[in-house]
């Protein structure tokens, strides 16, 4: 795993407003080491391979502030799988159902015609596309 220098982290994280306590930095370090998409249990597996362990409800808790606080992207693929991104720039995602694999699309291959009237009272907050793919069968 790639190493992210601990004093980026720190700024980082405070840049944010999150306190950076041991457990967080360790996340952020592990998010933040390059591009990638990791579901909180991947994210476990690669704390607890080291010298420290985190426990789950950290690690979730940990994730959910960092996405809230904009430091990671959520990408709810179904009810029951989430990554965390650590791309926060707009884009749009492969997932392919087969292998369970997360990848970018970047947000100029898509092209999305007028989106509908807005429920009243509301804004756009984003826009993410997924697109579901399968390995093809003969």
């Amino acid at each position: 795993m790639e190493s992210v220098n601990r004093e980026y982290i720190v700024k980082r994280l405070e840049g944010r407003g999150i306190y950076p306590t041991a457990q967080r930095i360790r996340i952020a370090e592990i998010m933040l080491a390059r591009a990638q998409h990791m579901s909180a249990d991947k994210v476990m597996e690669a704390i607890n391979m080291g010298d420290a362990t985190v426990s789950k409800a950290t690690v979730y808790n940990t994730l959910g502030l960092f996405a809230k606080k904009g430091l990671l992207r959520e990408v709810i693929v179904d009810p029951s799988k989430v990554f965390y991104d650590s791309n926060t720039t707009e884009h749009h995602h492969f997932y392919n159902v087969d292998t369970g694999e997360l990848s970018d699309i970047h947000a100029d291959q898509m092209l999305l015609g007028e989106l509908p009237d807005l429920p009243e009272s509301t804004e756009i907050d984003g826009v993410e596309v997924i697109v579901r793919v399968r390995e093809k069968r003969s």
